[in-house]
């Protein structure tokens, strides 16, 4: 059974996860939301407006009530700037899966924090929720972010032709990652 425990702050050597706040809104549009290479990657395409970050933020906001609800920004700890977002979603109670999301703000990429911030939420998730399986998909022309999926441990099983379909209409095919609970416990990873 799945132990919600909603968003609590998590730590790594480098990084705070921690709530999203509304005052957090310019910085997350600033930052990644309105950049393109970064959500290119997405089905939601860039902002264009603050307007639109603002209201994203608060339907955000609005479900930290919620136990079921696991959205962290990612902030440093030496300066505590924002530089992303990684969430655990779309929970199924039959099966105990779920999977995880992330972005990366682009002048904070190849610096190993995406790498950190998903080991910390698969340690959560795995270790304090009995998660049962964590799944992943990226967009096979983002191979960076299936090379963060494989450092914390996760194995390519398939990838999944036209996935999505991108806010500039276009289709992607998907590689699709997934570790299991059992798994990720024998890596021995503390």
């Amino acid at each position: 059974m799945i132990n919600y425990s909603g968003t609590p702050t998590l730590e790594t050597d480098r990084l705070i996860l921690r709530k999203v706040e509304l005052s957090d809104a310019q910085t997350i549009f600033d930052h990644w939301l309105s950049d393109d290479r970064v959500m290119d990657n997405l089905i939601k395409g860039a902002h264009k407006f603050v307007s639109e970050t603002i209201d994203r933020v608060k339907e955000i906001v609005s479900k930290y009530d919620s136990q079921e609800f696991c959205y962290w920004g990612i902030e440093l700890k030496a300066s505590g700037e924002l530089i992303g977002a990684i969430d655990l979603f779309n929970f199924d109670s039959m099966t105990e899966n779920c999977e995880v999301g992330y972005s990366i703000a682009y002048k904070w990429w190849n610096k190993g924090y995406g790498t950190e911030a998903l080991a910390a939420v698969i340690e959560f998730g795995f270790r304090h929720m009995n998660i049962h399986k964590i799944s992943a998909a990226h967009n096979t022309d983002n191979p960076a972010s299936g090379k963060i999926m494989r450092k914390v441990g996760m194995e390519q099983e398939g990838t999944i032709k036209h996935m999505i379909r991108n806010a500039k209409n276009i289709y992607k095919d998907c590689a699709v990652y997934g570790l299991l609970q059992e798994e990720y416990l024998k890596m021995g990873r503390d």
